[in-house]
């Protein structure tokens, strides 16, 4: 199947230099829209905060699809373009392209599951859980709490957790690297935006923005991959093919969400084939047959999913937590 949709690996130039245009565009328009209402009203900042967090977040896609080196031919292009968006996204470009490497690896294999911070690309089975001591239990399941989870913990990865090498290996050199040259150049970058605007108007604007894209963007990323019909299997059983047909989603939204969302919601073609550009993602999933296997979600059933969080090995099937 692979071989036969290969024909859409290959980048188009244009597309590219024109999707990163009208998407960096309504960015810095919808920012200074935003910096211009300060001093009308807060509370139409924070308005405007929405559509601004949404052009992060197709921002963030961008640059994931420079991460996987899909979105130019060229390896260098990717690679600046992809620290560009991280301004944006206040993502250590580096770093977070090896460790999301990592999960496209391991992606639902119960025997190669992540041992470090990411609780959004782990997922414990049911007799684990039970096996936990009273106390794990209720860490375990507080920090999985929809509230804290899909609300809280967004916003402090970005803001606090990029801004250290928190899960990177030691050995990683360049990805240390990385997490420092980002953080000097967002200081430099908002020292500047306070010099003009004012530490106010831009702890506002800046904060809410990245906020709201966290929240959407980490929602997106959850509950493409764990959700009622999602399956994990063990390693001999563990192909690509396998985790991207039964471990992730196609996570179908209204038009214009998918167009602000860089069509991720193809999830599934993207595991498969991560060399394929967001913007031929749709096309690719199209061209064959094969992905009417894949579990369809709606938007109502991935508000739903984060509520499926343990791996029930006897009966094959994500549960929720267990009354206590």
């Amino acid at each position: 199947m692979r071989a036969s949709l290969s024909q859409f690996q290959a980048p188009i130039l244009q597309q590219s230099v024109g999707q990163l245009a009208v998407t960096l565009t309504a960015y810095v328009a919808s920012l200074a829209a935003m910096y211009a209402s300060v001093s009308i009203s807060p509370w139409l900042t924070l308005a405007l905060a929405l559509p601004t967090a949404g052009f992060v977040v197709r921002l963030f896609i961008i640059q994931h699809d420079c991460g996987h080196g899909s979105y130019f031919r060229s390896r260098g292009a990717n690679a600046w373009v992809g620290r560009l968006c991280s301004m944006a996204t206040l993502t250590p470009y580096a770093d977070w392209r090896r460790q999301h490497a990592t999960h496209h690896a391991a992606w639902n294999n119960l025997d190669a599951r992540h041992a470090g911070a990411d609780i959004y690309s782990g997922c414990a089975t049911l007799a684990e859980y039970q096996a936990l001591r009273p106390w794990q239990r209720f860490g375990y399941r507080a920090l999985r709490h929809p509230l804290v989870a899909q609300i809280i913990l967004p916003p402090f990865i970005f803001l606090a957790l990029y801004r250290v090498p928190f899960n990177t290996p030691a050995a990683w050199d360049r990805q240390h690297r990385s997490v420092i040259f980002t953080n000097i150049a967002l200081l430099c970058l908002l020292g500047l935006m306070m010099w003009l605007f004012g530490v106010w108007a831009v702890m506002l604007v800046q904060v809410s923005v990245i906020v709201l894209a966290s929240i959407a963007g980490v929602w997106l990323f959850s509950v493409q991959h764990r959700f009622e019909d999602a399956q994990w299997t063990r390693e001999q059983a563990w192909t690509p093919a396998s985790a991207a047909l039964h471990g992730c989603s196609w996570l179908r939204l209204p038009r214009v969400l998918q167009w602000i969302t860089g069509n991720i919601g193809f999830h599934h073609v993207h595991h498969l084939m991560p060399r394929v550009p967001n913007y031929r993602l749709q096309a690719c999933h199209e061209a064959t047959t094969a992905f009417a296997e894949v579990s369809v979600l709606s938007v109502m059933d991935a508000f739903r999913a984060p509520a499926f969080v343990l791996w029930d090995e006897a009966s094959g099937r994500m549960v929720p937590f267990p009354a206590e």
